[in-house]
């Protein structure tokens, strides 16, 4: 069992910047895909960004690229999703998961075998 930890989310007006870290205390994420999820009121949830730890591929929902990076710190335990010129829009409880093996482009939520409890992020206009 891999127990995550999210953390970072918060209020911001639009424009702004937040940073959100997905931790896994006392393990490390070897050869893991490691993503980030979103879920506002009234929708399904959506694939926002997602990192595989062995080769350091990055995949990005078209919404978000050029605004959101995804990386990990050298020891592999932490995950960051670093969210730049945030917009109304990406208002929502954001997840992070994780799932042995390399990330596919899909983000496919089912294929994630553990997830954190959501940290809120709110961006007011």
């Amino acid at each position: 069992e891999v127990e995550l930890v999210e953390s970072g989310g918060g209020l911001v007006q639009a424009g702004g910047s937040l940073r959100l870290s997905c931790a896994a205390p006392g393990f490390t994420f070897d050869d893991y895909c490691i993503g980030w999820f979103r879920q506002a009121p009234g929708k399904e949830r959506e694939g926002v960004s997602c990192f595989s730890t062995g080769d350091e591929r990055t995949f990005y929902a078209d919404s978000v690229k050029g605004r959101f990076t995804i990386s990990s710190d050298d020891a592999k335990n932490t995950v960051y999703l670093q969210m730049n010129s945030l917009k109304p829009e990406d208002t929502a409880v954001y997840y992070c998961a994780a799932d042995w093996g390399p990330c596919l482009e899909e983000m496919e939520d089912n294929s994630y075998d553990y997830w954190g409890q959501g940290t809120q992020v709110t961006v007011s206009s």
